[in-house]
């Protein structure tokens, strides 16, 4: 396991950014700040919630290789919004691409500075050749730590770090190599997956919800796979209204792929049990709400190109899931069915040898011996809540798993009165500060 010493040793690696001689008490603007920074391009854009003239949109120059600068560079896409440098900061650890700045939940509930970072290899944080072997979790980590070094020479208030799931996943990677950085994580809905293909995420899909409803959705996959060469034209046709191409998958296995992800989907986004249609009824309702959950679209070559860097990263290092597939086998025509169909779809079907979730696993019991001053906020019904860090009674940490609330809901303006304000005191505390956004009240 990666112990303290070799985490130290990793971070003493990064290449630094010199840094023109500036302190805090000089009463410089932000702006002057950032002129002074070699490395970094900026502009100004709109403030969405702050006062005007305090957002900047920043390409801060980043090595391809942390440990070895003649490797080249790239340059990252970060969003700076200034309420105060002295109040805390929030960095925002995307986990894709970030093509806007926006007001996080975090930053407006606690009142704080805010920092967004696109993950690299995603976006416009892309380097001239998609060298996929610079794209792993400790160079993401060290991207974070560069960022936060610098700007914290302007904002000297706490530090929080906080993304959603895949950048929630990124915030307790983030804290793992870099624990001194921040006062306090906060990750939502953040998986983190022991193994390429999680078996966690099968058992919670047996068990969520009513029994029958999990039987209405099988009823579902089993009654458009019995009308198979129907639903197949008509969810070509529509596929085609959409201009989707099918090169990687070809359509059949796009369908299937569909097909077997419903309940996935389903769950993840907290779909209704009650607007399931009855499966025996008219096959384009049917489909309505099969297309309405799962659809075509993520299987697609659109979708493929838009999360090749995440499939990479999967396949490399996060692992994934897979789809069981037995009840089904009889009615499949284009997958495998002597083995779990996995969800990870790597950039050119390449080749990519995970690293036998070593490194989750060295994330994982770090975390459950190190990990005080934590927020997890999770969605009871979400299907990544299945791989979601379990509460540690032994940790001065918070657990949150929202009851019916799923990835897309599970956050802290649908928390009752009671968390909203245990969250408060256990931030105040952890920070130091008094909280002067929406949880002040």
């Amino acid at each position: 396991m990666l112990n303290i010493a070799r985490r130290m040793l990793l971070a003493a690696m990064i290449v630094a950014i010199p840094l023109a001689s500036w302190t805090q008490d000089e009463g410089r603007s932000c702006e002057a700040f950032l002129f002074d920074l070699p490395g970094i391009r900026f502009e100004r854009i709109a403030s969405p919630w702050a006062p005007s003239g305090t957002a900047w949109e920043l390409q801060f120059e980043q090595p391809l290789d942390h440990a070895n600068p003649d490797a080249g560079n790239f340059f990252q896409r970060v969003y700076v919004t200034e309420l105060n440098p002295e109040r805390p900061t929030v960095l925002v650890t995307e986990g894709y691409n970030r093509s806007n700045n926006y007001p996080g939940e975090l930053t407006t509930s606690i009142g704080a500075n805010q920092v967004i970072v696109e993950h690299r290899y995603y976006g416009e944080s892309v380097p001239d050749s998609m060298d996929y072997a610079y794209l792993d979790i400790k160079q993401a980590a060290q991207d974070l730590h560069r960022i936060r070094t610098v700007l914290g020479e302007y904002f000297i208030g706490p530090w929080v770090a906080s993304g959603i799931s895949k950048g929630g996943q990124t915030t307790i990677f983030y804290r793992y190599f870099f624990p001194e950085d921040v006062a306090a994580s906060v990750p939502y809905v953040a998986p983190l997956n022991l193994a390429l293909e999680d078996e966690r995420i099968y058992e919670f899909l047996r068990k969520v919800g009513s029994r029958q409803c999990r039987k209405n959705i099988e009823a579902i996959q089993f009654r458009i796979l019995k009308d198979y060469d129907e639903s197949l034209l008509r969810l070509n046709w529509h596929a085609r209204g959409q201009a989707l191409r099918f090169n990687y998958l070809t359509i059949e296995e796009a369908f299937e792929y569909a097909v077997l992800e419903y309940p996935f989907s389903f769950w993840q986004w907290g779909a209704d049990c009650n607007a399931i249609p009855d499966a025996d009824g008219p096959l384009d309702e049917v489909l309505d709400h099969f297309l309405s959950v799962s659809g075509m679209s993520f299987f697609s070559d659109e979708g493929m190109e838009d999360y090749a860097s995440h499939y990479y990263q999967c396949a490399d290092e996060l692992g994934y899931y897979g789809y069981e597939n037995e009840k089904f086998n009889a009615l499949l025509r284009a997958l495998p069915k002597s083995s779990h169909p996995s969800a990870i779809f790597t950039p050119q079907h390449m080749e990519v040898k995970y690293d036998g979730g070593a490194l989750a696993q060295d994330v994982y019991e770090w975390v459950q011996a190190n990990g005080d001053a934590f927020v997890y906020i999770n969605g009871a019904l979400d299907t990544w809540s299945a791989t979601a860090m379990p509460p540690n009674k032994s940790l001065d940490a918070l657990y949150f798993f929202l009851k019916n609330q799923s990835h897309g809901t599970a956050r802290i303006r649908n928390m009752d009165n009671e968390q909203k304000q245990q969250l408060k005191l256990h931030l105040e505390r952890w920070l130091g500060l008094p909280i002067t956004g929406s949880l002040a009240n």
